[in-house]
């Protein structure tokens, strides 16, 4: 008896605007469907957001069929969409992009060891989260950035600026802002990033010699690395999963709970406890210091900053992809 090639299918949840995690299901749809594998996204809305898929098709949730050859990748938050292929027996697999949905979507009731699935994680945090509260090992298939589209000037403009995003926490940015206005040290220019497509947040990091993270929670924040790749330094929260990359660039600072894996960058940031406002504030000051001053912590600090997010390009990314399904057969 012939056995039925396995698709790989990804469940798109709806969403409004603009979403990461989104972006990286379609783009590693588009990494598996050229190199020719059978793959679909699985949409649970036709209106909702998502990023050109390289020609990935699409098929509707309500009416999706699978089988027990198929693969059904779901994010985490997303449990009822696990139904199709848990009734059809495939192969579900959880993709863990924030450790904090892990639970959030649980019917009561529910564990997640009585359903039949795997998990991934997108970074060493969250698959220690994972490891830690279900004793299950993870996978890790980290996401990448466009090293085409996010890479430094030859210069950075004469003022110094700091881009943040404030839809991250908004109300600690703004008071991270106060506490910099209000000691006096600096005077940056402050850039928002909001409402921008890629090119447009590009080109705000390639201005900024300074982003301050303020998300949190975050599976593995790809915005930090957009600014290292863009020669802008960040400073503040790591959201737990920021550590997957993210090392302190003076020696002595706050170190997680969670372990992290060695690496080959020194220091690319200054990091402090997730909602510390006083610590991000100083964290800031820190980067704003290493400009003002232009010496070698500063040559430092970007080098190490531009080998950070060399090894999260989208090659890497691809590679990894790659190799995971391969394994999976």
């Amino acid at each position: 008896m012939q056995t039925k090639p396995s698709r790989t299918l990804f469940f798109i949840p709806p969403v409004r605007k603009a979403a990461g995690g989104v972006a990286v299901l379609c783009r590693m749809a588009a990494i598996l469907r050229d190199a020719g594998r059978d793959v679909a996204l699985v949409l649970r809305e036709r209106s909702g957001w998502r990023p050109d898929a390289a020609g990935v098709p699409e098929l509707d949730f309500d009416r999706v069929e699978l089988s027990p050859a198929d693969i059904w990748v779901v994010p985490e938050g997303w449990v009822n969409a696990l139904a199709p292929g848990l009734k059809a027996s495939a192969r579900c697999l959880v993709y863990v992009q924030n450790w904090a949905y892990l639970f959030s979507g649980l019917p009561p009731g529910v564990d997640w060891r009585s359903l039949a699935v795997s998990f991934l994680a997108v970074s060493r945090p969250v698959a220690w989260f994972i490891q830690q509260s279900l004793g299950t090992e993870a996978p890790i298939l980290r996401p990448g950035i466009d090293l085409a589209v996010f890479k430094a000037p030859p210069a950075k403009p004469d003022q110094l600026a700091v881009a943040y995003m404030p839809r991250k926490n908004k109300a600690l940015a703004e008071e991270i802002r106060a506490v910099i206005r209000a000691r006096g040290r600096f005077s940056p220019q402050w850039i928002e990033i909001s409402g921008l497509d890629q090119a447009g947040v590009a080109e705000a990091l390639g201005k900024s010699h300074a982003f301050l993270a303020t998300g949190f929670p975050e599976g593995c924040p790809l915005p930090p690395l957009e600014a290292m790749a863009s020669g802008a330094i960040p400073a503040g929260f790591a959201g737990h999963g920021g550590w997957d990359y993210m090392r302190q660039a003076a020696p002595g600072r706050y170190a997680p709970e969670c372990p992290m894996d060695a690496v080959a960058w020194e220091g690319n940031g200054f990091f402090v406890p997730d909602n510390d406002v006083m610590g991000a504030a100083l964290a800031l000051e820190n980067v704003l210091g290493l400009w003002e001053r232009d010496g070698e912590a500063l040559a430092r600090v970007r080098r190490a900053c531009a080998e950070t997010a060399l090894a999260y390009g989208l090659l890497p990314q691809r590679k990894a992809v790659l190799d995971f399904w391969e394994r999976l057969g």
